[in-house]
């Protein structure tokens, strides 16, 4: 069973190629507008997230989704093993294994990469070890509860990337989160548009983004879930400042508590 899962995960194919077609994809009218709604919801919540050191898990877009950060060092780690980057704040490596020393990292940002790794629970393990204390996660994935994914079942596009990936629902993947000892902050869903290749109808269905806020937010093609690591803390042990009973007598023996009883009620009758 195990196997058969790993299987479906990668029934994208390699990543080299999964990285290369979503690139592709997101030139395209539905990817563009994808990523300008994505790079608007991570730049609405990532200029309150401080700290020094912060890790971009994929470059699918060709976008940088750090730019309105205030963390001073940014790097974007693809998947691969390329020796040159492309640019200087570039690295390679694996998902599931972050070149990364552990509690060493304030942010993590994951857009899609769950969808497209045959181990999932493995990356978001690799993004707990590698996050300090009180350090966030900003994850970005397609909702299997919407429109897109009725569109992939409708159309078949299940060996194309992005359809073929394995979309994760929201309440997996806080569920996961939460056993990993982190605290849900907000989970949001956007792109309420089908997931249609025409820009110009595309942009004549900007207004179901509203209408989909109010009348069906949980059927977004996107969600957003951004997670804190919880401080690991010990639970103090209270003092007993109430004296121990007294265990044994005078005589070095334990009074039974029926003598001790009857003593009293003599005293008392005299």
């Amino acid at each position: 069973m195990a196997k058969k899962r790993a299987s479906n995960a990668h029934r994208c194919g390699a990543p080299a190629r999964v990285r290369r077609l979503l690139r592709a994809w997101y030139r395209s009218p539905l990817g563009k507008a994808l990523q300008m709604v994505e790079k608007n919801q991570v730049e609405a919540v990532i200029p309150d997230l401080f700290g020094y050191h912060l890790l971009q898990v994929g470059d699918h877009a060709d976008a940088d989704l750090c730019s309105a950060s205030r963390i001073p060092h940014c790097v974007v780690m693809e998947q691969g093993t390329e020796v040159t980057p492309r640019h200087e704040r570039t690295i390679y490596g694996q998902s599931e294994a972050l070149p990364i020393a552990g509690d060493s990292l304030d942010v993590v940002v994951l857009p899609h990469a769950l969808e497209f790794s045959a181990t999932p629970h493995e990356v978001l393990r690799e993004v707990d070890r590698a996050l300090i204390a009180e350090g966030h996660v900003i994850l970005l994935g397609f909702n299997p509860w919407s429109l897109w994914m009725l569109w992939r079942l409708a159309t078949g596009w299940r060996a194309m990337v992005p359809w073929c990936g394995r979309f994760l629902t929201p309440a997996r993947v806080k569920d996961w989160l939460t056993l990993l000892g982190f605290d849900i902050v907000l989970t949001r869903t956007y792109f309420f548009r089908p997931p249609f290749q025409h820009a110009g109808l595309m942009r004549r269905l900007s207004f179901l983004e509203r209408l989909g806020r109010r009348l069906w937010p949980f059927m977004g093609g996107g969600y957003m879930v951004v997670a804190r690591k919880r401080v690991a803390t010990l639970t103090p042990i209270r003092p007993r400042w109430r004296p121990r009973r007294r265990v044994v007598g005078s005589g070095g023996l334990v009074e039974p508590y029926q003598h001790r009883r009857r003593g009293r009620r003599r005293a008392v009758s005299r």
